[in-house]
């Protein structure tokens, strides 16, 4: 969809009048954007998705007669349509990004006009981001694969391994760590989060892969099996001890949008571990990561782009590769097999 022609229109989904208000109030101030329609539930929604056609859609988790995450399950096979959770603080985001969400963000504290207006600027960034997102159908959730590594790759050739990315991140994230095997050397990844969804992320990915997953403090020392998460508003670096590698987790300006940045950690890893390194960049809005990954390469690490036809948005892959820093560039069900046949050159 062009969004240059013609506004983003709309529909926004959530069981509380004074929220929906809000909502409409705040995403009028924005040349760019039109709420063609509001909805007290999922089967309301639906109608006025018939009716109004809208281009993203904003939906709560928690409503009456259904919940936002089988509503999303059930519409996107029928009517494919950008939807942005918005919801409480809690892992239920993460289950409706498996279900198809492409965004998410969680609710202000309606008594803060400073809250409001931070949740209403950030809505509106990612009703942009959304339209001009690919929607994911989920399939059946995919379960974790115990890999066995490929013979002779006890000893891996490389040591640390840099992942960064944003819109569709989470979920492809989660699929990688499902099809690795858990005796790789450990993983760095700045994935654009807001705070304390970075934790529950780590604690959904250690419940749900054969990996020791954390989010990341400083001075955690780097091992095989073990990932490590950057906090949502902390910036994650690599650092040696001697001959070890170990985290350092600090607070600091936004880079490129955000923090954490995927070139604060990329940059990091390229001083630090150069060509003992590999950096994946995945789905993501902008251009993070990208000046970071030529950093990367030029060290000599290896260095892997996901592809268009797979990435939710074809941003920061895109960017990097434009760049020259991706040597090669794969999809995500590629990405493994990519990933295991450098790791042991």
């Amino acid at each position: 969809m062009s969004t240059a022609q013609r506004k983003i229109k709309v529909l926004v989904v959530d069981d509380s009048l004074v929220f929906r208000e809000i909502i409409v109030r705040g995403l009028a101030q924005d040349s760019q954007i039109e709420v063609v329609a509001t909805a007290m539930d999922p089967y309301d929604a639906r109608d006025k998705i018939l009716a109004y056609r809208p281009d993203v859609m904003t939906c709560d988790i928690e409503m009456p007669k259904m919940n936002g995450i089988e509503f999303i399950r059930r519409l996107l096979p029928q009517y494919p349509l950008p939807v942005i959770v918005i919801s409480t603080t809690s892992g239920a985001v993460f289950d409706a990004l498996n279900a198809g969400a492409v965004e998410f963000l969680s609710k202000p504290d309606l008594s803060s006009r400073r809250h409001i207006q931070h949740f209403l600027a950030d809505l509106a960034v990612k009703i942009k981001i959304a339209a001009n997102s690919k929607i994911r159908v989920a399939g059946a959730p995919a379960q974790a694969v115990q890999l066995q590594s490929p013979p002779g790759t006890s000893t891996y050739s490389r040591q640390v391994i840099a992942i960064g990315s944003s819109t569709g991140g989470t979920e492809a994230l989660a699929y990688l760590l499902k099809h690795l095997p858990a005796d790789i050397p450990a993983i760095l990844i700045a994935q654009h989060i807001p705070p304390v969804f970075s934790r529950l992320f780590a604690e959904r990915l250690n419940a749900q892969t054969a990996f020791t997953v954390k989010e990341a403090e400083s001075g955690d020392v780097l091992e095989a099996g073990k990932v490590f998460i950057a906090p949502g508003n902390r910036h994650l670096r690599l650092k040696q001890q001697g001959r070890r590698y170990l985290t350092e987790v600090a607070a600091g300006e936004k880079v490129n949008g955000h923090c954490p940045s995927v070139d604060v950690l990329f940059e990091s890893v390229a001083a630090v571990a150069g060509d003992k390194a590999v950096g994946i960049i995945l789905t993501g809005m902008g251009a993070d990561g990208a000046r970071g990954m030529l950093q990367l390469r030029r060290r000599g690490a290896r260095t892997i782009g996901q592809d268009e036809q797979s990435s939710v948005v074809y941003g920061m892959p895109k960017v990097a590769y434009e760049i020259g820093a991706v040597e090669k560039q794969a999809s995500l069900s590629e990405i493994p097999d990519l990933l295991l046949e450098v790791l042991s050159r």
